[in-house]
């Protein structure tokens, strides 16, 4: 039996959100999330969904049974990282968080603000637990899509180039990302050459 060409990774993906938990409207960040991971990476994904309202205790719990429970490697939730008092999303991040990984939402920032000056509401941040990289991501399609890519015509990266080489620093999968889409950042001496088809 040949050795698939790439490593499987299992991600978590989170929306939190009151009104979308309720059924009041449907959700579109989970889908979001997928479509562009999914044309990102070339590994094989085994999705884990969680749609969550926004309620600390609630969020934190669906992030560490993710990580803990379910062995995801990247977990991206969307939504609650405003100032407004529902939005708690970040703290919940934190509260289960081992390092914090404060350069993710610095560079969110700053790809939203090319767009708003509302981006400096924003509060997303990046952790870890155990092996496993935790993002906050904003909570409209656009702008995850923005924020993962980044803007290349301005020459402006994406978070998502740096994902693959901090989940190789701790200890996850190794992730291969198809450069049309997103082109992943490493050091030459940890890049492995290409499998064999």
């Amino acid at each position: 039996m040949t050795e698939p060409a790439f490593d499987p990774v299992t991600i978590g993906v989170v929306s939190v959100s009151d009104r979308a938990s309720r059924g009041v409207y449907e959700d579109k960040g989970i889908p979001a999330l997928k479509e562009w991971l999914g044309r990102a990476l070339k590994n094989p994904i085994r999705w884990h969904e969680r749609l969550v309202p926004d309620e600390q205790e609630l969020i934190g719990a669906a992030l560490c049974e993710l990580v803990d429970g379910e062995g995801c490697a990247l977990v991206l939730t969307t939504g609650g990282t405003g100032p407004a008092p529902r939005d708690v999303t970040p703290e919940a991040t934190l509260a289960v968080a081992d390092k914090t990984m404060p350069g993710f939402g610095e560079q969110m920032r700053q790809i939203s603000l090319a767009f708003v000056p509302t981006a400096i509401l924003s509060r997303q941040v990046a952790v870890i637990r155990g092996s496993a990289l935790i993002i906050n991501l904003p909570g409209q399609p656009k702008a995850i899509a923005e924020t993962l890519q980044g803007l290349p015509e301005r020459g402006v990266h994406g978070i998502f180039a740096a994902v693959p080489y901090c989940i190789d620093l701790i200890g996850g999968p190794y992730l291969e990302t198809d450069e049309a889409v997103c082109k992943a950042f490493r050091p030459k001496n940890a890049i492995r050459p290409p499998r064999p088809a």
